[in-house]
């Protein structure tokens, strides 16, 4: 039996679910209003690295050091290439805001601290509140904090995938794809003890038979509808690259 996967919060059909997925839509678009803002003002680090370069520029030129530099030491950045058509290391890729948007829809959005299944106190899109956020059962919380709590689960989820495929260069919506099963079901749960199947394709390079393993079905030892849908959303965007939601379809 495969590893147990988290139970699906996407909102369901039925009375009451037009108001989740009210909140769906709401998160999705403060989410892109972020990233805009984030596009558009670059961080106080970036402009320094950009002053920066640009200084030395200028001290090259003014002292001859471009002429003397040998054309073997040029460095060709990862950040020239596009990683939706060039397979690249995990650790210099990032989840797209496809993905996030993906995600958002699975699992829903919880404004107020709840208790999950297993008992552990809950809020946002399924992250598991800790002494640190000094939240309590029944608090609630803003879209911009939800948003936050998302990046850092997404960020520790990142880089459980670096870890998980090791020198394998992945695509893009590759990398969202093991992210979204490593988000779903936990960093323990795609170990070589419990899924010996997934990390020796890691380890043989075949992107197909790791396509293959990123079925995770089951919750509280029953087999989910939800996460099956889940499951094949998963696959189909890492071969695909295509992030719909196959329920639209069924």
């Amino acid at each position: 039996m495969p590893p147990t996967a988290k139970l699906n919060r996407r909102p369901a059909k039925g009375p009451g679910s037009a108001r989740k997925r009210d909140r769906v839509r709401a998160l999705i678009k403060r989410m892109h209003e972020r990233s805009r803002r984030k596009r558009i003002a670059p961080s106080r680090h970036k402009r320094r690295r950009t002053a920066f370069a640009l200084s030395a520029s200028v001290m090259a030129m003014n002292t001859g050091m471009i002429d003397t530099a040998p054309p073997s030491q040029s460095v060709i950045s990862t950040n020239a290439f596009d990683p939706w058509t060039t397979r690249m290391p995990a650790s210099e890729l990032s989840v797209s805001d496809d993905f996030k948007q993906a995600l958002i829809e699975e699992e829903g959005v919880r404004e107020v601290v709840y208790r999950d299944v297993a008992g552990y106190p809950t809020v946002g899109v399924g992250h598991l509140v800790t002494k640190a956020d000094r939240l309590r059962v029944g608090q609630g919380v803003s879209y911009e904090r939800i948003l936050d709590f998302l990046e850092q689960d997404l960020a520790i989820a990142e880089r459980a995938v670096e870890r998980l495929v090791g020198n394998l260069p992945l695509y893009q919506h590759e990398f969202d794809a093991l992210v979204d099963l490593v988000f779903n079901v936990g960093e323990g749960n795609v170990s070589d003890d419990k899924s010996p199947r997934l990390n020796a394709a890691i380890a043989d390079g075949d992107y197909e038979r790791i396509a293959s393993e990123l079925n995770y079905h089951h919750a509280g030892g029953k087999k989910a509808r939800g996460l099956e849908f889940r499951s094949e959303r998963r696959a189909q965007i890492f071969l695909d690259a295509s992030y719909d939601d196959p329920r639209n379809e069924a």
